[in-house]
């Protein structure tokens, strides 16, 4: 019986932590097709044919005219604001990974935790490939 109990408790700890990184997952994806929204509608604002000063803004289930520039600023702050949450999700997400690959007894993924390089690094690298 305690055998059994062992058990259980070690595949509830390893679905526990799959459903966390699926949720994860999942939050990156919906902030995602959030900030294309946020792209198109910045877009759309930038290319705007008509001349207008205001556009209308929907807010939940209400639109709202404001003008052009508060929109601009409004949609740009949420847009750093959704960047900054989605890198902190993937941060979290890369430890949940290797959370449930050390419960499942599998090696720790390698290559995972690399980080692209900065664009101070960039143009050393590319100053040195240009001599």
């Amino acid at each position: 019986m305690e055998e059994s109990q062992r058990i259980l408790k070690y595949l509830t700890e390893v679905e526990e932590a799959a459903e966390d990184v699926l949720a994860d997952k999942q939050q990156i994806v919906e902030l995602d097709a959030k900030r294309n929204r946020n792209r198109e509608a910045l877009s759309a604002l930038r290319y705007d044919s008509q001349s207008e000063e205001k556009v209308k803004v929907c807010f939940g289930n209400m639109f709202i005219k404001l003008p052009k520039a508060t929109t601009n600023q409004m949609i740009q702050k949420d847009q750093e604001q959704l960047d900054k949450e989605i890198s902190d999700l993937r941060k979290r997400l890369k430890a949940k990974v290797n959370n449930l690959h050390e419960l499942q007894g599998k090696p720790e993924l390698k290559g995972y935790n690399l980080s692209p390089l900065s664009n101070d690094e960039l143009r050393a690298i590319n100053s040195i490939l240009k001599r």
